[in-house]
């Protein structure tokens, strides 16, 4: 049954340029319907993906298949090395040079990508924090390895009890971010929010794609076996050497590292890695919820639907 779909219009003046971008939980198919969406258009496709970003992660990614990058000309996927430190305020950078490019020539461009922070980034902008010593992360890091998420939740919560309440509280990476902020600078995480943003040339309309809880998590149980049978432990295998580098801190890849290092079976790995991106999705919907803006359809209504929808809000 079809819940909402994501629409973002930017408020003040009108523009011709148009940002469809394109959301929803890991596995829903964004990326079908966003190659969808840039035939219709003649258009090309900004990937927002940041587990994608990675020229050495393939398989745990889900990066699209040759054929899909064939059928509309993408950008951001896989164009960095895991090797690379790479910020969102970096991809924000490059992302809108990338999107002032294409408007040359385009006066729609398609966003797709499940990574709500790095969306946002390029429709709304970032927050302008205080630059932080890299010591204050690599102490709140080592007592994450040694102590747990726990301790760092609690310190957060005396620290800033409205970011406590508000960031995704079990995603050791936000609570870390906003720890640093608040100790490094001596002030509250969210005192450095919802400042103003800079202004952007184009208006978004944002499509969220959704499905009852139990599709969700069947498509993630069924594409996790896929990507065993494609090869993600040899992917994973091949990745060892840099298994403390950042990037591969993240679901389906942390957890076959344990595999290798002797934690667990093979069948108990690929079980966590479900659970894990399971609860990954749940985390993805927590965030584009409190979005009022999008507009969500269902997984399997006709792309001629949010064709019509995009159609009835584009700008003239």
């Amino acid at each position: 049954m079809a819940q909402n779909i994501v629409i973002n219009v930017a408020k003040g003046c009108i523009m011709s340029k148009l940002l469809i971008s394109i959301v929803g939980p890991t596995g829903i198919g964004k990326t079908a319907l966003s190659i969808k969406l840039a035939k219709h258009f003649n258009t090309e496709i900004i990937s927002s993906d940041s587990r994608q970003f990675f020229n050495e992660m393939e398989i745990g990614t889900a990066v699209p298949s040759k054929e899909e990058l064939a059928a509309a000309p993408h950008h951001f996927i896989q164009h960095i090395s895991i090797k690379e430190p790479y910020s969102v305020g970096q991809f924000e950078k490059e992302a809108i040079a990338k999107l002032d490019e294409l408007y040359k020539s385009h006066d729609t461009v398609i966003m797709v990508g499940g990574s709500g922070l790095y969306s946002n980034a390029i429709i709304h902008g970032l927050d302008d924090f205080p630059k932080i010593s890299e010591e204050i992360r690599d102490q709140l890091n080592a007592k994450l390895k040694t102590d747990g998420l726990e301790p760092l939740q609690f310190q957060l919560l005396a620290l800033d009890p409205k970011s406590y309440n508000t960031i995704a509280i079990d995603n050791p990476k936000r609570v870390i971010r906003a720890l640093e902020v608040c100790i490094g600078s001596g002030k509250p995480y969210s005192s450095f929010l919802a400042k103003e943003k800079p202004k952007r040339i184009f208006e978004t309309i944002q499509i969220g794609l959704n499905a009852d809880r139990k599709i969700i998590y069947d498509r993630i149980n069924r594409r996790v076996d896929i990507m065993v049978e494609n090869g993600l432990i040899e992917e994973v295998k091949s990745l060892l050497p840099y298994k403390n580098l950042n990037a591969l801190n993240t679901v389906g890849y942390k957890e076959l590292f344990r595999y290798f290092e002797g934690e667990g079976t093979l069948d108990f790995a690929i079980s966590e890695i479900k659970k894990n991106t399971r609860r990954f999705a749940k985390r993805q919907l927590t965030w584009y919820r409190k979005d009022e803006s999008i507009k969500w359809f269902d997984y399997l209504d006709d792309v001629d639907d949010v064709i019509d929808y995009i159609k009835m809000k584009k700008p003239a």
